[in-house]
């Protein structure tokens, strides 16, 4: 009698790029860091992944507080929440924005109309009227190896979803995970804390 598995030629499912996807975490992932998380994949490729969380603003932090440090006009940047991107370089600023406003030389295009930008141009850029429609400052962001997504994707410790930018530019911050199982048909209420591990 053979010992192989029927399923053991059965290959791991061949990840395209998730790029311009949002990850809705699983009840029990086992990262506090990441629990209720929603992020944007901002880079995704056989070697790394790149994305920014956007349901965790930064407490005492403002969009003013970090202008007024640069100094730089901060009209109209009061009571604007700046948000943690993930626990790799909280220190480093991305300004995640519509494509509508875009620098050739400093600039990452997202698919879906969006972009990242990581330069103080970027965060001027945020107050003038010739700036992006719709942005926001992210300090810090997530980031996988080679082949760690896609293991932890395997193992259901996401959910993928499209990305609509109302959805990710809005400041309803602490319901965005529960709102991104509703889109996605899923109760919040009705998952299992055992549904997957990071």
């Amino acid at each position: 009698m053979s010992s192989v598995s029927p399923h053991d030629d059965i290959a791991a499912p061949n990840w395209p790029s998730l790029a311009g996807q949002l990850l809705v975490a699983m009840p029990g992932i086992d990262d506090e860091r990441f629990e209720h998380a929603v992020i944007l994949i901002c880079t995704h490729d056989d070697e790394h992944a790149m994305g920014l969380r956007l349901d965790m603003p930064a407490p005492g932090v403002d969009l003013a507080f970090v202008l007024e440090k640069l100094e730089t006009p901060t009209q109209g940047a009061d009571g604007r929440p700046v948000l943690i991107g993930g626990p790799v370089e909280q220190e480093r600023g991305f300004v995640l924005h519509t494509d509508d406003w875009f620098s050739e030389s400093t600039s990452l295009r997202i698919e879906g109309g969006l972009a990242v930008t990581g330069t103080r141009e970027a965060l001027i850029a945020m107050g003038e009227i010739t700036g992006p429609a719709r942005s926001q400052l992210v300090l810090g962001y997530a980031g996988w190896d080679e082949g760690q997504l896609e293991d932890e994707l395997n193992d259901n410790v996401w959910l993928t979803m499209e990305a609509d930018p109302s959805f990710i530019f809005d400041d309803d911050h602490a319901s965005k995970w529960s709102r991104a199982l509703a889109k996605l048909g899923i109760d919040a209420a009705n998952l299992s804390p055992q549904g997957g591990r990071a």
